[in-house]
């Protein structure tokens, strides 16, 4: 894997996601972003599913310094040891796995994530690789966490179908929508909520 695309590292990991530590703060992945990491040869492919920046000692919650500031950036500047009392972490919801010969599965890997594993992002190439078919889809409607599974799949869809152009883009949202009203077909209410977010 490309070293530069190194962003985070796995502290917490189970069958059906992880936690992981970044380690720059103000760089999380967005929303449904397509992250990977590998175990045994094996690649595991997850949708950032939340993100959070706090404090190293729990409990103890940051203060505000910029009163005196021009922007953002100058109260790390001015305040550089910010960096060290602060962590941003990442959980990540797994939408299948590739083994030693390629072949990308959308369903979970055999094992976890390995603890302290490195997470690295997805070229564009990749990231439409893993979409060419839609079977991802149901491991995010059954996702659980802190924000809703419809949030997370439209903030997938949106952040997958960047990796695609023109046609391409428009036939990867129209395979995916229709993917979505199959699953959703009983759950209406599920489903419009999924698709008027696509549009956003």
């Amino acid at each position: 894997m490309n070293p530069e695309s190194k962003i985070a590292e796995i502290i917490e990991t189970a069958s059906t996601g992880f936690t992981a530590q970044c380690y720059d703060l103000n760089a999380a992945p967005a929303l449904g972003a397509l992250v990977k990491t590998t175990v045994d040869g094996i690649v595991v492919y997850a949708v950032v599913s939340h993100a959070a920046t706090t404090s190293m000692e729990p409990g103890r919650k940051p203060v505000a310094r910029g009163r005196d500031e021009t922007d953002e950036d100058a109260v790390f500047a001015a305040n550089p040891h910010l960096e060290k009392l602060m962590r941003c972490e990442i959980e990540a919801v797994i939408a299948g796995h590739a083994g030693p010969d390629g072949t990308i599965r959308h369903h979970l890997p055999p094992r976890p994530a390995r603890l302290h594993g490195f997470i690295h992002e997805c070229a564009a190439a990749e990231i439409r690789d893993f979409s060419a078919r839609a079977g991802f889809i149901p491991l995010l409607l059954a996702a659980q966490g802190p924000v809703p599974p419809e949030e997370l799949t439209a903030a997938a869809l949106r952040a997958i179908g960047a990796a695609y152009e023109g046609e391409e883009r428009r036939a990867f949202l129209v395979a995916a929508g229709q993917t979505l009203a199959r699953l959703l077909a009983a759950d209406y209410n599920r489903l419009k909520t999924i698709l008027e977010r696509l549009g956003s």
